[in-house]
């Protein structure tokens, strides 16, 4: 019986020997060192591809100037069907442009009509925001034959 005691309270000094071993040791885990190298190859990563998707944005922006334009060019037609001309005045046509991003809405492109008469008008919407940071604002302009084109690119 004394040797079944003494076993038993062998075994259980050397599990206690064991786990304050195991409490001093590393556990494996990353250093912080290595998770700060991912992080900054992550980020380098990130810078590579950033200035690749500009022009995915900008694309994405100008369906905004197009599907307002070929509003405009709608409300043109049917103002000069019922009139026969044109008219630079949205009042006229019943359009009410969107507020835009400097009147605090979301409207990236501001519309106006540049030229109205008998028979042609012009409409365009313009940029007021640099979406790549060059200086140049991108310009759309529609016509009276639906010609929708690009007149400045971004």
């Amino acid at each position: 019986m004394k040797r079944q005691l003494k076993k038993i309270q062998h075994s259980l000094n050397e599990r206690r020997i064991k786990k304050s071993k195991g409490k001093n040791a590393f556990l494996p885990a990353y250093s912080m060192t290595e998770i700060l190298i991912v992080l900054c190859i992550i980020g380098i990563l990130l810078l590579m591809v950033l200035p690749n998707q500009t022009s995915v944005i900008s694309q994405a922006k100008a369906i905004e100037a197009q599907s307002m334009l070929n509003h405009v060019f709608a409300l043109e037609k049917s103002h000069f069907y019922r009139y026969s001309r044109y008219t630079s005045s949205f009042e006229e046509l019943g359009f009410e442009p969107l507020l835009t991003i400097d009147q605090g809405g979301q409207a990236v492109y501001k519309i106006e009509i540049i030229a109205a008469g008998t028979n042609s008008f012009k409409a365009t919407a313009t940029s007021l925001s640099d979406f790549d940071s060059d200086g140049v604002f991108n310009v759309w302009e529609i016509d009276e034959n639906k010609l929708l084109k690009e007149a400045t690119k971004d």
